[in-house]
Order: C-alpha cells, then structure tokens, then sequence
C-alpha cells in the first residue's frame, strides 16, 4: 500500500474559492476533458477498464465495463445519469465533494458521457441539501460560459447538455431504477429487471447510472494513466476512495486513502476513539451493511476483504460506536429509517420493516418475551431476498449482525430497558450545554 492518504478527489478541497471554475482550472481543472475529447470513445472506455476503477456507489461493480453496456447500434439517445441522491445513514463524501469542488464532477460527466456517445446528462441530487444543488448549478454555468458544455464543445463537434434535478427527500431513490422513475416524474419505485437500465433506462433508451465519486474520479484517471491508478490499493480494488468516519472517534471527517486501508489506521488518523472509551462495533459501509467489532479493525476496508467478513464495504460510511452504545437502541434506530423509507411496494418489505420495529420497541423496553430473538430472526429470513430492492435487505442486515454478535444485549431485553442498561446520555457526542463531550 501507498501512503496513507492520497489527497486526489479532496486535494483542492482547502483552497479558497475551490468551487469556482478559475480556481477549478489553475489546478488543471478540464485538461482531462480535452485530453479525451481527442481520443476515441471506446478508447475512454478502454483506459478506465485498465485503470479497474469500480463503483464508489456501493456495489462496486467495473465503471468501464458499466459503460460498454450500453448498445451503440441503439437508435435511442445515450444518457448519463449521477446519482448524487446521498441518503445512506452515516454517508458524507459526495456532497462535501460537490460543494468543494463541483467542477471535478462536471469534467468526469463531460467524459463520462463522451465515452458512451451521450449528449444528455443529468446529476440526480437529493433535494434537502440546497446549498448543494445551488452550487452545483452555479458550476455548470459556468462551464457552459466557459465552452465546455453545450454545442460543439472546444470547437470537436461533440455536444452535451447537463440538467441539475433536484429529488423530494425519498431514500428509495437512490436505488438506480427508482431514480428514473423519479427522474421520468413518476413515484420513485423500483423497476423488475431485465431490462436493466443500460438496455432500456430513462426514457426506455440506454441510460449509465454511476455514483458521484465514480464519475469525479474519471478526470484524474485519464490525466494520469491506467497505472497509476492502478499503483494505490489492492489486487482486486485499485486506487483512492472517500470514507467517512463518524461517531465516537475525536475527529470525525472525511479521509481519502487507498483502498484497503484498515479501520485501525483511520481512526488513527482521526485521533483515535473519544477519550476513555473503546471501539464496541461499527459500520464499514452505512447502516445498510452488517456490522463489525473490534475483532475486525485490522481487515483491509475494500471490496473482497469486506465480504470474506460477512459484510459488505458499501458507501464506505464507517459509524464508530463505543461500549456505551445499546446495540439494541441502534438497531431500532436504523430498522425505523427503512421502515419509514420503503416505498411500499413489495410486501415482504412494507409489513416485515413494520413488524421488525415494533418488535424491536419491546426489546428496547425490556418488555420482550423468551423467544422473541428467534422470532426477529425469522422475520429477517422471510423479507431478505424477498423484494424489489435491496433495502429490505439493509433493514435485515442490521439485525441479524446485531444478533450475531450481541446475542445476550437482545437477551436482556427480556426483562431490563435498554436505557438502565446503557443511559443514552452516556452515548451522547454532546452535553445539554452543546458542548462536545
């Protein structure tokens, strides 16, 4: 592994004005963008295939080979869409990004988009966070102004529109097939596949749905090269990502750092966990994933090492939370924000979410009955893999990992409150005074 932290996305992040395109080009901002409008579009393709960048959205799925999917001999036009919906419990990295520097992102959709033939593109961005969508906007004016968006950009005869929406809040949304249908003006709800997106999307024509941080990263790569990527990270998960770091660690934050870089070394890196106390579990990739204890801060944090852990890297939200925290409270909590969140849709998600809370408000209450954690458990086994989406699969994962390593927590839930077991105010990150403790 390289250094600890590869300052690539987040590099200008401390300049002032960072957001403005002058700003934005005196660091070299649209080289990139110049560079690759003198090449092919399937060499683009090519050299981001070399450079193994995968998804930053989640899945991690190859971002080249997403893009070569899309059928060129298709009539239809070719869309672009970024999904800047962050609403992951626990995930910070795209909008600090698009606040510091929108530009990054505008360059990666002008190549991205030049690389699958599209000529329309748009950043998707959860609608809450104004500051956000006004500052996006601003960017992409500006590269309008600037030539490099619109008709015969730079004089290549190559054309691209980029339209900012602005979503209504929905968590759902973020699930790509849900976003088109919100994206079309309809009710955000998940679509069944086949056909998937890059056969039939937005407006049933070929659609590439990519991760901000997916598409931000494209610019570096094609100023640098395939190898160079290639140089951070490990075997299978090459380069530099955005983890988020919050809860009970000192300095919580943003790191950029290759992949693989280990928990360990992160919250090193944020000043360790708050004084006096010590790492009871954490999120590796947003409540969605299964949970991890102090037993795993040394597993690299990337895509394969994650899932020989039995979770998954995610949005690479890392929530640190110490042994003041009631694993039951917790998981209440994140059960409640699926059970609020899901579409409806799907049975097995509507009701089971419904029925997982309420079940959870007793073990919270100390009012749970002998059997109840065998009950939770089969609930969880009758919605995984039973719905459109895998939201109902991140409400049950963060029950059963829960269970799986707090077992005995659930188990006094038979007969004591969670809040006697371990005082809220003990777990609080601030006093009544709203001073950090």
């Amino acid at each position: 592994m390289t250094d600890l932290l590869t300052p690539v996305l987040s590099a200008n992040w401390g300049e002032d004005n960072s957001w403005k395109l002058s700003r934005y080009e005196a660091t070299g901002g649209y080289r990139a963008m110049r560079k690759a409008l003198e090449m092919k579009p399937e060499d683009v393709i090519t050299l981001v295939k070399d450079a193994q960048l995968r998804g930053r959205g989640g899945a991690g799925f190859p971002t080249g080979m997403k893009w070569s999917f899309v059928p060129q001999d298709n009539p239809n036009p070719k869309y672009l869409v970024v999904n800047a919906d962050e609403s992951e419990p626990g995930t910070c990295k795209d909008m600090p990004l698009m606040m510091a520097s929108p530009h990054t992102l505008v360059e990666g959709i002008i190549i991205s988009s030049y690389a699958i033939n599209g000529h329309t593109s748009f950043i998707y961005c959860r609608g809450e966070v104004l500051h956000v969508i006004r500052r996006l906007q601003q960017a992409v004016r500006e590269a309008y102004a600037a030539g490099y968006l619109g008709k015969n950009i730079l004089g290549t005869g190559y054309d691209l529109d980029i339209i900012v929406h602005a979503g209504a809040g929905a968590y759902i949304c973020g699930e790509e097939t849900a976003l088109l249908d919100s994206l079309e003006g309809r009710r955000g709800q998940p679509r069944l596949r086949p056909p998937f997106p890059a056969v039939a999307g937005l407006y049933a024509s070929p659609t590439v749905i990519n991760n901000v941080e997916s598409i931000a990263s494209v610019p570096a790569i094609l100023a640098n090269g395939s190898d160079w990527f290639q140089s951070m990270g490990t075997e299978k998960s090459k380069g530099f990502t955005l983890y988020s770091l919050s809860g009970h660690v000192k300095n919580a934050g943003q790191f950029e750092a290759p992949m693989g870089i280990t928990l360990r070394q992160l919250i090193d890196l944020a000043g360790g966990v708050r004084e006096g106390h010590e790492l009871k579990f954490f999120t590796p990739g947003g409540s969605s994933t299964p949970i991890l204890t102090g037993e795993s801060l040394d597993v690299p944090l990337d895509y394969e090492a994650m899932a020989a852990a039995g979770t998954m890297l995610g949005t690479k939200a890392l929530q640190i939370f110490d042994e003041t925290t009631s694993i039951v409270r917790t998981t209440l909590r994140f059960v409640e924000f699926y059970k609020h969140e899901s579409c409806g849709k799907c049975t097995p998600c509507r009701e089971g979410t419904w029925w997982l809370v309420q079940l959870l408000m007793k073990f919270e209450a100390g009012t749970a009955q002998e059997g109840d954690v065998d009950k939770l458990l089969d609930i969880c086994d009758n919605i995984g893999g039973r719905s459109f989406c895998a939201l109902a699969d991140g409400a049950v994962a963060c029950v059963t990992s829960a269970v799986k390593h707090f077992r005995s927590e659930f188990e006094q839930g038979y007969h004591t409150p969670a809040w006697e077991l371990f005082p809220y105010e003990k777990s609080s990150l601030f006093t009544e005074e709203g001073d950090a403790r």
